[in-house]
């Protein structure tokens, strides 16, 4: 879901976890994200993705779990954050 601030917090989100990688929103409606680092700090931001933020209505969470890209942050992708 959009419209919740989903993006920003999880950017700060994986910032406190010491996560590199992005999210962003699809025209769609969904919101998709790359997480890489400590796989239990990956894990940790999976499990706060299902809830989100204040507000967010989580009605599933897909994980596909691959080689880390060597991302060099956590940004957040298009439009405003």
């Amino acid at each position: 879901m959009q419209g919740v601030f989903f993006r920003s917090d999880a950017r700060q989100r994986a910032r406190s976890l010491a996560l590199t990688g992005w999210v962003r929103n699809n025209t769609d409606g969904t919101v998709e994200a790359v997480f890489e680092g400590d796989r239990a700090r990956v894990e940790s931001m999976v499990e706060w993705c299902r809830r989100g933020p204040s507000g967010a209505l989580v009605d599933d969470v897909d994980v596909d779990w691959a080689k880390p890209q060597g991302e060099a942050e956590f940004s957040v992708q298009g439009g405003w954050a």
